[in-house]
């Protein structure tokens, strides 16, 4: 029973959030040549009761040359909620941004949908490859923008959060996050080390990064009601934002 809804919940889950996993792991396969990722065992794969429906959570990883870590995450509540949440961390030799992309899906109706690639350094900035590349895309114009949450100064100018109300605009998010991984990852393999100088200040930024995600109560409480708190810390400090 356990195989055949690790198997089915993608197929399960709001159609957006489907073609998004799917396109993201194209694009990784494509662009990127991966190598397993020690997932621990007991969080692969997770099952609990969230107000007496079940949660479900499936996560699948990879690594990289250039990246320690490439999380995907699907999650669903009973009927009601639906998760997808990725983030991509780059190895501290590697000056790259970190890719992060969530979309939550609550009764057939997206709610909220994210992507950015958010820099590590102090001063904010972007490696200027990026820049170019990312102010060269054609402008989406979204009807209902989302306002970033308070610890979001993490995020870039390039940061995308909104609403998607009609199809047209799941698709137009859709177009986005597969261009920014395009880039993401076009860049990053032609990416060289950096200094030791440079790794110090790309650790503090990531560690910056994952302490200000952290601070996400809707998550956490989630996980809390579903799991216990002990178990909800250890999932978000391992699994969603482990800290190097």
């Amino acid at each position: 029973m356990g195989q055949q809804l690790r198997s089915s919940l993608r197929e399960q889950q709001h159609s957006t959030i489907r073609k998004l996993a799917n396109t993201i792991e194209s694009i990784w396969h494509s662009e990127l040549v991966l190598s397993d990722y020690a997932t621990p065992s007991d969080l692969g794969y997770v099952e609990g009761s969230l107000e007496g429906e079940r949660l479900t959570i499936q996560n699948y990883c990879h690594q990289t040359t250039q990246f320690r870590k490439l999380h995907l995450e699907l999650a669903q509540v009973g009927k009601s909620l639906d998760i997808l949440h990725c983030v991509m961390f780059p190895r501290p030799n590697y000056h790259l941004p970190i890719l992060g992309i969530d979309i939550v899906a609550g009764r057939g109706k997206i709610s909220a949908a994210i992507v950015d690639l958010s820099p590590v350094m102090q001063d904010r900035s972007l490696p200027p490859k990026y820049e170019e590349q990312l102010s060269q895309l054609p402008s989406v114009s979204f009807s209902q923008p989302r306002e970033l949450p308070a610890w979001g100064q993490i995020f870039s100018k390039f940061c995308l959060f909104v609403r998607p109300v009609t199809p047209e605009e799941e698709d137009a998010f859709l177009d986005q996050v597969a261009q920014y991984l395009s880039i993401h990852c076009q860049l990053a393999s032609e990416a060289l080390p950096v200094s030791s100088l440079e790794e110090e200040a790309i650790i503090t930024g990531q560690r910056y990064y994952c302490s200000q995600q952290q601070k996400n109560d809707k998550t956490r409480r989630v996980l809390e009601n579903a799991f216990g708190k002990e178990w909800a810390d250890c999932y978000v400090r391992t699994m969603l934002f482990d800290v190097m």
